[in-house]
């Protein structure tokens, strides 16, 4: 008589059929947390356990990918227990700084929300995670808003909003109830209502005509041309720059600001184009006395029929490094 034969899984296995998974789930991470760090720890944590539960994994019951974002949403819930929210200086509560002159106030403290990288999603648009941000759901303004909800329901929403499980799978996903997974998904959708997103922030951002603007806004931050600068922001333009806690409303106000920045750091600059959160972006690079371009910060732009309508601003050196930027350029660079 021939004894049954238990096959044990294998890492090899387990990462050749998981592999294909790891980008959304890593983009799945960032939209409950935030933080593209964060999120690169969770989608580590969220293997790991994956791994350590593969013997027991029923494919007659879900399929892996569905396996594995269950498993991923309940280690973000996990580690949500332990974290602040991530919001920009714009979503702290305080009133926009009516003196762009004033002297800068830094918010060390404060875990702020960080940009993701487009090219962690890598270049393939049929990928489920690059058609996710290609829908808007990895807008900044969308994960700023997301800030203001509870863990669970920021699960809730991103589940049935983003990913379009039925309730009763996200019921299950979350050992609860499919009544209590729609409520939660109204109030949700309430509370994002409540703090202005609107579908100009998360529209589609592919625009070929939002390229163009942008280029032609970094064509004038180049030349220092403060009067075109400001022929390209909407009337209502927002310029925040995490960790700072100012934060500026209106043409007049972006643009003093700028000339601030010209008048402290020179007018010699250089861009270059990058992409975050499925949004044109640029890293900004100032002359220094050496004669080369050093890396000052990494700027996100939301663009809409009227123009530029904000800029989001970050000096992280952590995040240089996420994107890959190099901190110096030299003159033969440029």
């Amino acid at each position: 008589m021939v004894e049954d034969m238990v096959v044990t899984p294998t890492s090899e296995d387990f990462a050749i059929r998981t592999d294909p998974f790891r980008r959304e789930l890593l983009a799945h991470c960032y939209r409950l947390l935030g933080s593209v760090h964060d999120a690169e720890d969770l989608l580590q944590e969220t293997l790991l356990r994956a791994w350590r539960a593969y013997d027991r994994f029923d494919e007659s019951r879900a399929s892996l990918r569905t396996w594995l974002y269950r498993i991923a949403t309940n280690a973000c819930l996990t580690a949500l227990e332990q974290r602040s929210r991530r919001p920009l200086p714009s979503g702290l509560g305080a009133s926009p700084s009516s003196d762009p002159e004033q002297p800068l106030i830094r918010g060390e403290e404060v875990p702020w929300l960080q940009p993701f990288p487009d090219a962690m999603l890598g270049a393939d648009h049929g990928d489920p995670a690059a058609v996710l941000a290609s829908r808007g759901t990895l807008r900044l303004a969308f994960i700023a808003a997301m800030q203001f909800l509870p863990a669970r329901q920021r699960a809730v929403l991103v589940l049935r909003d983003v990913l379009d499980w039925p309730a009763a799978e996200v019921a299950e996903a979350l050992d609860t109830t499919s009544a209590a997974v729609n409520s939660a998904l109204q109030r949700a959708r309430a509370r994002l209502s409540e703090v202005g997103l609107d579908e100009d922030q998360i529209d589609e951002p592919a625009d070929p005509s939002h390229r163009a603007l942008i280029d032609r806004y970094v064509t004038a931050f180049e030349n220092a041309d403060l009067a075109t600068l400001e022929r390209l922001l909407t009337d209502d333009a927002v310029l925040e720059m995490p960790p700072f806690l100012n934060w500026y409303v209106g043409r007049e106000a972006y643009v003093r600001f700028i000339a601030r920045i010209f008048t402290l750091r020179g007018t010699d600059w250089r861009m270059r184009p990058v992409r975050a959160n499925g949004q044109p972006a640029v890293a900004a690079y100032v002359r220094g006395r050496d004669g080369t371009y050093g890396l000052h910060t990494l700027q996100v732009f939301t663009v809409t029929g009227s123009g530029v309508s904000r800029t989001t601003v970050f000096q992280d050196p952590a995040l240089f490094t996420t994107f890959a930027l190099p901190t110096r350029l030299t003159s033969d660079a440029v």
